[in-house]
């Protein structure tokens, strides 16, 4: 039998995949033009092995790249809090900070970000015995002279969960001190599983009677429990992580209604074995991002800020993470949908956030993005 001829509407299976390709480096190419905001980014975790390599010579240590780079590779989320530990172990003084903060505006910069809010490890600080109101303000004049460059910085102070409510209290006097300087939040980060939310409600109660924002990391490692215990019970405005909430139907559908966003960082979940956990795998190998709930938990009406984490422990930054977004089967639509969430879930007066949400929606048009 002879073989069929193609009607002239039929198009190679290869110019098919052609096609598609184009069409997605297309997306890729707008979205990467698009003015970003991100919410969740830890100064300490944004240290590149160059200059932990820089910092520990300050010190009369010599550590090469490599060791670096093997430590930041961490197959579970106890060992992240370690590598966590032995790379802020040289921070010692303001400068050093100011050397990592002049380094992480630099990297905003080029990944399109226009508005962050970033936060410090106040809690580290304090059990160090270093001064953090210093520290800050040597933060702050290293990244000044970005704000003319076209980006916008505010700062979270994060107590750590493990260190209990007393240390949590210390860090939350000194966010006081500094909330005019630019400091708009206090957040707990740390080991969710450690201690219950109920410990540090005083601590956010004396937070919020003073004009401090408030966030805490729940449902990264810990279940929906976490989460509600966040919202309830510290008056969380938003969720660090959150993806816990995704094996709760009924909390995913609360959490939409109040308008509370969970802060997702893919790469995060992945390289903490963060999200191995929420799936009930003991191999981080079944923990793929096809198998990441953020698809679910957007599509359940939660809103969705997108970032990084720790960018250079995890080695990715927020091109990357938006990259992602298509690996796990989101539209076009639901890519641009999130990242215009990441200015409305901004801790800023109204009219930053109306100028910087319009700045958004123009290129958006102009780029004719969904």
């Amino acid at each position: 039998m002879p073989e069929a001829s193609p009607g002239p509407a039929s198009v190679p299976a290869d110019s098919k995949a052609t096609t598609t390709a184009r069409k997605s480096d297309s997306f890729a190419a707008k979205l990467a033009s698009l003015p970003k905001a991100e919410l969740h980014v830890h100064l300490e975790g944004s240290i590149e092995p160059a200059s932990v390599v820089a910092l520990a010579a300050r010190y009369g240590q010599e550590v090469s790249e490599r060791e670096v780079e093997a430590r930041y590779r961490t197959p579970d989320f106890v060992s992240f809090l370690e590598a966590y530990k032995w790379v802020t172990s040289f921070l010692r003084q303001p400068q050093d900070y100011a050397l990592i903060a002049g380094r992480l505006a630099e990297q905003l910069l080029a990944e399109g970000v226009v508005y962050s809010e970033v936060t410090i490890s106040a809690g580290v600080m304090l059990l160090r015995h270093q001064d953090a109101a210093a520290n800050f303000r040597a933060i702050r004049e290293a990244t000044e002279p970005y704000l003319a460059r076209g980006l916008r910085l505010q700062w979270i102070f994060d107590a750590v969960r493990q260190f209990g409510a007393r240390p949590a209290k210390d860090v939350a006097r000194v966010a006081v001190e500094l909330v005019n300087e630019g400091v708009v939040a206090f957040g707990l980060g740390g080991d969710e599983l450690s201690l219950p939310a109920s410990d540090f409600r005083d601590v956010y109660d004396f937070v919020a009677a003073r004009g401090l924002r408030r966030v805490a990391h729940a449902g990264e490692i810990g279940g929906p429990q976490s989460v509600r215990d966040a919202v309830e019970q510290l008056g969380a405005e938003r969720i660090g992580h959150g993806i816990g909430a995704a094996l709760d139907p009924n909390l995913m559908a609360w959490l939409a209604e109040r308008g509370i966003p969970l802060e997702v960082c893919p790469t995060s979940n992945l390289r903490t074995g963060a999200l191995a956990r929420q799936l009930g795998t003991a191999s981080t190998e079944d923990a793929t991002l096809r198998r990441h709930p953020l698809p679910l938990l957007l599509r359940s009406g939660v809103t969705i800020n997108l970032s990084t984490d720790d960018p250079a422990m995890f080695e990715t930054r927020l091109t990357r993470e938006y990259e992602t977004l298509s690996e796990m089967g989101l539209t076009e639509g639901e890519i641009v949908r999130v990242a215009e969430a990441g200015f409305t879930g901004a801790f800023l007066p109204h009219h930053e956030k109306t100028a910087l949400l319009e700045a958004f929606r123009r290129q958006a048009d102009l780029l004719d993005l969904p």
